[in-house]
């Protein structure tokens, strides 16, 4: 699968692979990591042209970290985007990191929000989930959107919202929870 294969189409070669790589297949399991460390290599190059030296420290913590954490991945969600999320967090990790001990560079806060937006890969997609998500209770799907979609933590959506952490852990959860039926429901 080369690494410019359109978004679709690497999906539907990655979401098999990582399913037989979640049941133990190591084989598959080694497969998923070379097409992602190819795929991260390509988002994160474009993300940090001024820091090229960091690219691939940060390709290993992205890999490290989709290890670490394999078992939160929700068999229902597209595998690319949960790969991009953590990627995108890692990034940020960086950013702040860099911010901390080199005065140099731009505070993450003057870095522009939609570069760290999820770009949007399919209308169609976005179509199903704007549908989906208008069977959420607004304080669910807010709570989602902050923290799944824009990447805010929860300390940051609570302080956006006025809500207390607590709260929006649960809204996440039941809403998630909520979606993953929902899906099932029309699949």
């Amino acid at each position: 699968m080369p690494v410019d294969a359109s978004p679709g189409d690497f999906e539907s070669a990655l979401k098999p692979l990582w399913l037989r790589a979640q049941s133990g297949n190591d084989a598959a399991y080694r497969q998923c990591l070379v097409l992602l460390a190819s795929r991260l290599r390509a988002y994160l190059k474009r993300r940090l042209s001024g820091f090229p030296d960091e690219v691939e420290d940060l390709v290993q913590e992205t890999l490290l970290a989709l290890h670490l954490q394999r078992g939160t991945y929700d068999p229902t969600l597209p595998v690319s985007a949960w790969v991009v999320a953590i990627a995108r967090h890692k990034l940020v990790d960086l950013w702040r990191r860099r911010g901390r001990r080199d005065s140099l560079h731009d505070a993450i806060d003057d870095v522009d929000e939609q570069l760290l937006a999820a770009e949007p890969d399919d209308a169609g997609a976005r179509r199903d989930l704007e549908t989906l998500f208008q069977e959420l209770p607004q304080a669910q799907r807010q709570a989602i959107v902050l923290t799944k979609l824009e990447g805010l933590s929860v300390a940051e959506a609570a302080a956006r919202t006025g809500a207390s952490e607590s709260a929006i852990k649960v809204q996440v959860h039941r809403g998630l929870k909520r979606l993953a039926a929902l899906v099932r429901k029309d699949a």
